[in-house]
């Protein structure tokens, strides 16, 4: 496979500025004429927002928890393919990773996945001499990760950088950029992090703007090309991950697998060939017709991973982009649903003020159709989210907490449903500050293993509706087994 130039940028910790690192670094090079690839280490969703504003692709995701580490750098190369540069945003600090599990899906572990060298960003707002012994620290703890440079973010003055510079002089690791502190560059947040790109779309413009101005002025992108350049042949040794093959070798639904749910936007026709091309083949057969999939956009439902709707695609689905807050219908044709994550919760008025699309919702789970829904999706398909009437399709009460629920889990499918088999194995992710009430029905979804055993979600007909996020990428016998179910 054709090497790709790649940089992994990293932190000490978590608020150190990586995010507006790394999307300036996108911003930049994509205003040099680059086609650009972005990804971001983790289950993160939002990140990967404001990385497609800064390069017009799509963000992906790179989770070793998830996906497996065989599965990282396939679909490394799968998003950059064509690309003149990837960059990689990691998570948290360099080396955490899945608790408990060493250096498991930490942004080294990526990195050293994909042999790729590592920038750090460094906050240098309180330090001025012992910047040298943090980055020394982390350069030498592993000798396999290869921190090639630093990125010095908040620095206060002329004379602030000069003592920084000259501290890592002795370090031996170079100096490849120093950013000043700029309100322009900050995006707002909220109780899950940074507010979406959708949510804000002018803004988060202008915002990227300033952050490919801030990044480009401020840091050396030649050096950063150069070091780019020096990666190795990317180890994916089967070379790219590709979602047709992937569906045409899939089991439907059943096995040991990781498995994920909701899909990007994506207009109708548009999308990956089938697997019998692209008159119109998959589960309906040649000539058949492709079975209309509807997956929810928009401000709302955010949370998606760019593979989804390319499995659905290529597993024979017209997939349609439709959204919730404006839309008061389906897709024409409708006959499966994707209702991603996202912020239901912020949007429950106009969610539930549009009583003609929530009829629609409940109408097609009514008749029997396979409906895939996930955190946002399944408290929309609840009774009522802060007392407000949401679809009505799962006998359940949703409202805000101020409890945080977040990280990995291990899970085991337990009741049969329209994604998997019973007795599927999968890895996924919580990442919610809402309590559903029951949080399981007669038919739970899933038996989780980590952190503590339970039964979690919904399954009834054709409905499979759960806190869970998950990627298909490593189970695409989910999308297979979907679209199956929407065709018969």
């Amino acid at each position: 496979m054709v090497t790709i130039p790649r940089l992994v940028i990293a932190a000490p910790a978590s608020g150190s500025g990586k995010t507006t690192v790394a999307t300036g670094l996108m911003a930049a090079f994509t205003q040099r004429g680059l086609a650009v690839s972005p990804h971001k280490v983790g289950p993160d969703y939002i990140d990967p927002g404001y990385h497609s504003l800064a390069t017009g692709r799509a963000g992906r995701n790179l989770d070793a928890y998830m996906c497996g580490p065989e599965l990282v750098a396939p679909l490394f190369a799968h998003g950059a393919r064509g690309c003149d540069l990837a960059i990689v945003e990691g998570v948290m600090g360099l080396y955490d990773g899945a608790s408990g599990q060493g250096e498991l899906a930490s942004t080294a572990h990526v990195a050293k996945l994909l042999q790729a060298p590592v920038v750090l960003v460094v906050d240098a707002s309180s330090q001025s001499r012992s910047v040298a012994a943090l980055v020394h620290g982390f350069a030498s703890w592993d000798p396999e990760v290869r921190i090639s440079g630093v990125i010095l973010n908040k620095v206060g003055s002329d004379r602030h950088e000069m003592l920084l510079r000259e501290a890592l002089d002795e370090s031996g690791v170079p100096v490849m950029g120093v950013l000043r502190r700029a309100e322009q560059v900050a995006t707002p947040s909220r109780h899950l992090g940074l507010v979406p790109v959708a949510e804000r779309r002018g803004d988060a413009v202008s915002a990227v703007a300033a952050m490919g101005a801030q990044v480009g002025g401020g840091c050396d992108l030649d050096a950063l090309m150069a070091l780019a350049r020096s990666a190795p042949r990317s180890p994916a040794g089967s070379g790219a991950w590709d979602p047709v093959e992937a569906v045409r070798g899939a089991v439907a639904g059943g096995g040991a697998c990781d498995a994920a749910l909701a899909g990007p936007s994506r207009n109708r026709g548009s999308g990956p060939r089938t697997p019998d091309g692209p008159e119109g083949g998959g589960p309906d057969g040649p000539g058949r017709g492709r079975p209309v999939i509807a997956v929810a956009g928009g401000p709302a439902f955010t949370f998606s991973y760019a593979e989804h709707s390319e499995l659905l695609a290529a597993a024979g689905a017209e997939v349609v982009t439709f959204d919730p807050l404006r839309d008061v219908a389906l897709p024409e044709g409708t006959r499966g649903l994707v209702i991603g994550g996202g912020f239901p919760e912020v949007y429950a008025p106009e969610l539930s003020a549009n009583e003609p699309l929530r009829k629609a919702v409940a109408d097609l789970a009514a008749a029997g159709a396979p409906v895939a829904a996930e955190c946002a999706g399944l408290l929309y398909l609840s009774r009522s989210l802060d007392g407000l009437p949401m679809c009505g399709v799962l006998d359940a009460e949703g409202r805000m907490s101020k409890r945080l629920t977040l990280g990995y889990r291990e899970a085991v499918a337990i009741t049969d449903s329209a994604l998997a088999a019973v007795g599927t194995r999968l890895r996924g992710h919580e990442f919610h500050r809402t309590v559903l009430e029951p949080g399981a029905g007669s038919a739970p979804a899933w038996g989780m293993h980590q952190p503590e055993r339970r039964v979690e979600g919904f399954v009834q007909q054709g409905v499979h509706a759960s806190y869970l996020h998950t990627h298909w990428a490593s189970a695409p016998g989910i999308a297979r087994r979907f679209v199956e179910r929407a065709a018969e």
